[in-house]
């Protein structure tokens, strides 16, 4: 009983830890993207293979959803996303790194 009673509490801690389609959604990240096909923005799938080595996406990325960007994936810019916070934007880029 205690063993089932700790997976179950680990379960719901480790999913609530990570982003999912729920938070991009409700932080507009789908607007522009989506998870295999490009849009105005590229697709998940491609950014998670385009970054798979680097050990700085993380970071870099997150600084990206927070800041805007542009110039690696075209000529549209990806506009700053002041509306998610720091940890919002760590737990999606590590979300989106994991869709590959």
């Amino acid at each position: 009983m205690k063993i089932a009673l700790l997976l179950t509490s680990t379960l719901l801690i480790s999913t609530s830890a990570f982003a999912n389609p729920e938070l991009a959604e409700k932080k507009g990240c789908l607007a522009c993207h989506a998870i295999d096909a490009k849009r105005i923005g590229p697709s998940f799938k491609d950014v998670a293979a385009k970054y798979a080595d680097d050990k700085k996406a993380v970071a870099a990325l997150a600084t990206k959803v927070r800041k805007g960007g542009g110039g690696v994936w075209g000529s549209i810019p990806m506009p700053a996303n002041t509306q998610v916070t720091d940890s919002e934007a760590k737990k999606l880029v590590e979300w989106i790194l994991a869709t590959k």
